[in-house]
């Protein structure tokens, strides 16, 4: 359905310096996504605007001399580093006569070539479907049929309605079996609550080694490389903990700055392992000199996916290639660790992470005696479906004394949204 890149694909590469700072992207980010693509780099073309140009985003000039670099390496691919309109992408293709790619075509594409597991295929099918909804136009003899009068009616508008409406059913189609797996992903959730297993996940900026350390930690071999989205289907393992017991890690997608909004939406089922975890690893490239940028990219999207409440424990990884290469841990001012340094690749300060694990996750969970009057069912009843409650018994006047126990990040989301209410029932 899709036009893919292929191995070999030629490409020339546009990116537009923005003095404004949310239009702001990173060029040598761009030349490795085209690497994770498989597509070859010919040449950079870069520029400095204001503002993107209405029409053809770099203006005419640029365009002009686009083309000419199109044709000077028969590049079979333009790829710009920025997100693109409809109008643009097709101004743009109609002059320089080439396939034009924006920043988020070329994201999905990578996540296409990625996915291994059905979950993942279909969740990039949605994001992909989403996206080219709003690309979805005809050559322009089909779209002549639209504008009426005599000898300019003809198949267009029933063309592209027919398109749209089969788009509209595949993505409703693929929707329905995603929140299939939502379920089965929820139940597992609750029944790994219900035997008071711990959940780790880890997050962090894409490439920044989060497999590598996986692996490292529970001794598995999923599929880690330095390149951006190694991995991208979502895989849970256990881990024994000498105060804890069984724990389960998870490793995720990994994020990248401005992120498609498409993408946030499709893996909305995958993402919620972040959300229910006990404890967030931000794995953290400390070699990297965007390192502030990308930790800051990283808490945007938490916080869009409402994981911010969740206790994060900072993992500086790639110590090795620093001049300090010294692992180690830091403490907040109750003495827990709040970061780590180390190497996962050359298996620097690995013991010293497994021992803030231990201490951070001895003491996730919390218990409460809870005095729900007779009007409070529906709290009662929130209670009950987090699989908090341990027991409870009735008082005279038909108040429900209730002793219940969660996890931490759980219990202060429970607050957030109930507010001093919930408070002012704590009866222990």
């Amino acid at each position: 359905m899709f036009e893919r890149h292929e191995g070999g694909e030629s490409a020339i590469l546009v990116h537009v310096n923005f003095n404004d700072e949310n239009n702001r992207e990173d060029v040598e980010e761009l030349q490795l996504l085209t690497e994770s693509a498989g597509v070859t780099s010919c040449t950079v073309l870069t520029t400095s605007r204001n503002a993107p140009h209405a029409k053809l985003f770099i203006g005419t000039g640029k365009t002009d001399e686009l083309a000419s670099l199109v044709k000077m390496h028969q590049a079979d691919v333009v790829i710009f580093n920025h997100s693109l309109t409809p109008a643009q992408e097709r101004n743009l293709e109609r002059i320089i006569d080439c396939r034009v790619v924006d920043r988020t075509g070329l994201i999905l594409d990578i996540f296409a070539q990625r996915a291994r597991t059905h979950e993942g295929k279909l969740q990039v099918e949605l994001a992909q479907l989403r996206h080219i909804a709003t690309r979805l136009v005809r050559g322009r003899t089909y779209l002549e049929g639209q504008q009426g009068g005599v000898g300019m009616r003809g198949p267009g508008e029933t063309q592209l309605e027919t398109d749209r409406r089969l788009l509209r059913a595949r993505i409703t189609n693929i929707q329905k079996r995603l929140d299939k797996v939502a379920r089965q992903r929820e139940q597992n959730r609750r029944a790994r609550k219900r035997n008071d297993i711990p959940t780790v996940s880890l997050v962090g900026y894409t490439n920044a080694g989060k497999s590598t350390l996986f692996n490292r930690l529970t001794e598995s071999d999923v599929y880690a490389a330095d390149q951006l989205f190694a991995t991208l289907d979502p895989t849970l393992r256990k881990l024994e903990l000498p105060d804890v017991g069984d724990t389960i890690l998870a490793d995720t997608v990994g994020f990248i700055r401005h992120l498609p909004h498409d993408l946030i939406a499709a893996f909305k089922a995958t993402l919620q392992e972040t959300r229910d975890a006990d404890l967030l690893l931000h794995v953290v490239d400390c070699a990297d000199e965007n390192m502030r940028e990308n930790i800051d990219e990283v808490n945007a999207v938490l916080e869009h996916i409402e994981a911010d409440e969740v206790p994060v424990l900072m993992v500086f990884n790639k110590i090795d290639k620093l001049d300090d290469p010294t692992a180690r841990l830091e403490y907040d001012e109750q003495g827990m660790p709040r970061a780590a340094w180390i190497s996962a690749q050359a298996q620097l300060g690995i013991d010293e992470l497994l021992s803030a694990l231990n201490q951070l996750l001895a003491g996730t969970q919390v218990e409460h005696q809870l005095t729900l009057p007779a009007s409070e069912s529906r709290l009662r009843s929130r209670l009950y479906e987090l699989n908090a409650v341990l027991s409870e018994s009735f008082g005279e006047q038909g108040e429900a004394v209730i002793d219940i126990r969660l996890q931490k990040a759980e219990w202060q989301r429970l607050l957030k949204q109930e507010g001093e209410l919930l408070e002012s029932f704590i009866s222990d």
